[in-house]
């Protein structure tokens, strides 16, 4: 006896609109194209009514009872959901998350470097995982690294809130800042500064043409001239 194939099922299929003489229910509460409610209707009358006017017939709420049916131009409506969509998803953040690691004894001058990308991260409106990393006896004194974790989350309070306070998690302890409603706002400011800089330099300029090239004599023509004389 061969042995039985497990044969995967296949996904149903997503409930699609239906349009027109796809209405197959025998009745349907017509709308009229400027969203009056006409009533409920016969499916061919309200069929009937649509193609009066040159527009479609659109079941928009299939679970009612009868369903909900809507006079409309089907073509400009699916365009006009599609265009919805697409600036949806444009608008949708990314969220990235960038790491920077400490030591509980870091230098003043190390620590204000590793500051200075967290700010960079924060004004680039990306999450920021700040890890203090500890060796051997540090892992002691857990508190130092809360202290410094707690003190860079101080020191850019302007920039980041703290999403997730310091934890410990084995010998590292971690620390996730998100970014406020000002990051990124100073350097928008500034990229918009030296545009506008730029354009009242060009404005100055207009109409004169470029400056004209400068007819510099080379060391060995000046010698020559000086020897003639």
């Amino acid at each position: 006896m061969r042995p039985r194939r497990f044969v995967r099922p296949e996904p149903a299929p997503e409930p699609q609109t239906r349009v027109n003489e796809r209405i197959r229910v025998p009745e349907v509460r017509l709308i009229d194209e400027d969203g009056a409610q006409i009533g409920v209707k016969p499916t061919a009358e309200a069929l009937d009514y649509a193609y009066g006017k040159n527009l479609d017939l659109v079941e928009v709420a299939p679970q009612a009872r009868p369903p909900v049916a809507r006079v409309m131009d089907y073509g400009k409506y699916r365009y006009q959901e599609e265009q919805k969509a697409k600036l949806a998803r444009k608008h949708q953040s990314q969220v990235h998350v960038k790491e920077i690691k400490l030591r509980p004894k870091i230098a003043t001058q190390d620590y204000e470097t590793k500051k200075g990308h967290v700010v960079r991260f924060l004004n680039q409106r990306a999450k920021v995982k700040v890890t203090i990393m500890f060796r051997g006896r540090e892992t002691a004194h857990p508190e130092r690294g809360r202290d410094l974790l707690m003190r860079l989350a101080e020191d850019v309070k302007e920039l980041g809130v703290v999403e997730s306070p310091p934890l410990l998690d084995g010998r590292n302890m971690v620390m996730l800042l998100g970014p406020t409603k000002n990051a990124g706002v100073t350097r928008d400011a500034k990229a918009e500064d030296v545009q506008s800089s730029e354009e009242a330099v060009q404005g100055d300029r207009g109409g004169q043409g470029p400056a004209p090239a400068r007819d510099e004599e080379s060391p060995a023509r000046e010698e020559v001239r000086e020897a003639q004389a």
